[in-house]
């Protein structure tokens, strides 16, 4: 019966392109994952554009930026919100909403129903010929963790887009700020996840999950506006692998910085202080941690140089993850608690993730880095 069905279908098909063999053509090619010819070209181009521009804003709205660029690209990207599209910032220029009435659209409006969402996404991805992204505060993952490992198990091109990143959130309080979901993604096998640092990351961010086809992507975005980073173009490139040197000092660091997100800005600003104090620091920007993991022996070594013991990672989410790349002997300013419910500033203040702290606990880092010398 089977055989009998594909038969049938092969020999509609095969008419089908001989009367329609544009149409045939792109319809392989979604089926079969491909990605328009010009899509790397010319996402390329809108990155270097990002950087020429330099802009100071959220990542989320980095975001939407992003997919104004890429979206008119893609006609098989299809978008959604679990009822945060506003918030999110996932709707762009090009939007046009699914509903009963007219399935032409290319967003869909899920409602609150994370789980639901992103098993959908697990099933358009599963049937081939659309990219689905889905989006929701990050905190409400943990709505859907089910459907993001099975996306991981099955290794599906799904992206899932995650705002609001951070205790910077502020007065929502410790329901909605995430502290731990950005270790559990991390963990999660197969899944790249990616905290940008500012617009170029984040464009940069889009660019790699939409291309990336043996597995899901999770995009984590901050609400507060984040500060744009100058980048070489050596440095552009290299945000792609994962990791990268922001900052350096001439010949071998003292201490480096480790950072993500919107701590990348702090830790630029430790970085300037420590240099005018004489001190040889280096800056490693680490969007996406897996990436940076399936990198080789060389490059990984190139960043963080196995004799330099004495570094400092800082990420306003769970400390713990960040031991295997500072070791024992390294220091990480991050958080062990629950959040409060405060203006962002005053959070970072009381949990310590302050360039007060960052100095502090260099100085005490390179007092026993040269007592063990």
């Amino acid at each position: 019966k089977g055989r009998a069905a594909e038969a049938e279908w092969d020999q509609r098909f095969a008419a089908y392109s001989a009367a329609f063999p544009t149409e045939a053509n792109e319809l392989v090619r979604r089926l079969s994952g491909e990605l328009p010819e010009d899509f790397a070209e010319k996402a390329s181009a809108y990155i270097a554009e990002v950087a020429a521009k330099g802009e100071t804003i959220a990542s989320r709205k980095a975001s939407q930026n992003a997919l104004n660029a890429y979206g008119p690209l893609l006609p098989e990207l299809l978008g959604g919100s679990a009822d945060l599209a506003g918030s999110n910032l996932t709707l762009w220029k090009g939007c046009k909403g699914v509903s009963a009435e007219d399935a032409s659209g290319n967003y869909m409006y899920y409602g609150v129903r994370e789980f639901g969402m992103s098993a959908i996404m697990n099933g358009v991805s599963l049937h081939g010929g659309l990219v689905p992204y889905g989006a929701t505060f990050l905190m409400f993952m943990e709505y859907a963790r089910n459907a993001v490992r099975m996306a991981s198990l099955m290794k599906k091109r799904v992206v899932f887009v995650y705002t609001h990143d951070s205790i910077g959130l502020g007065e929502d309080g410790p329901t909605h700020q995430p502290i731990e979901q950005l270790t559990s993604l991390r963990s999660t096998p197969n899944l790249d996840t990616w905290r940008p640092a500012d617009a170029v990351e984040s464009a940069v961010c889009w660019k790699k999950a939409i291309e990336r086809k043996d597995g899901p992507s999770a995009l984590i975005f901050s609400r507060q506006n984040l500060q744009h980073q100058e980048r070489s173009t050596r440095q552009i490139a290299d945000i792609a692998r994962g990791g990268y040197v922001l900052k350096d000092c001439a010949g071998e660091p003292e201490l480096i910085l480790i950072a993500t997100g919107s701590e990348v800005g702090l830790a630029v600003q430790a970085y300037d202080t420590l240099t005018d104090q004489g001190r040889k620091v280096r800056v490693v920007s680490m969007p996406c941690t897996s990436v940076f993991d399936a990198q080789d022996a060389g490059y990984k070594q190139a960043v963080l140089p196995l004799q330099v013991s004495a570094r400092i990672a800082i990420e306003a989410a769970h400390a713990d993850y960040w031991y295997k790349y500072v070791g024992l002997g390294g220091r990480v300013i991050g958080m062990t608690t629950y959040g409060e419910s405060a203006p962002a500033p005053a959070l970072y203040e009381l949990f310590g993730i302050t360039l007060e702290n960052v100095l502090e606990t260099a100085r005490i880092l390179l007092l026993k880095s040269r007592a063990g010398a």
